[in-house]
């Protein structure tokens, strides 16, 4: 499976330390093997789907879209309006 990554996604990214990287990396594992696992939205997102976890004590999510072959990671952040904020990257 390719993987690939949205501007906005490697600029978070760059802002993350390492072991915040690390722990990055094993969800990105996660939704690589299952990319089901996340929960699909609806409306103005659909085709998106949005994985919550934690790292230390913060909670991020992680919007992705897939097909049989590739994985887009559009979008990481915390909650703090981040539906909004993916809304407006989309359109």
């Amino acid at each position: 499976m390719k993987i690939y990554q949205s501007r906005i996604f490697e600029k978070k990214v760059k802002k993350l330390t390492k072991t915040q990287k690390e722990s990055l990396d094993e969800e990105i594992k996660i939704i690589a093997n299952d990319p089901g696992i996340g929960t699909e939205k609806k409306g103005d997102l659909r085709a998106v789907f949005v994985h919550k976890f934690k790292i230390r004590s913060s909670q991020y999510l992680l919007s992705y879209r897939f097909t049989e072959n590739e994985l887009e990671l559009i979008m990481l952040g915390p909650q703090e309006n981040y539906y909004r904020d993916l809304k407006d990257y989309l359109k």
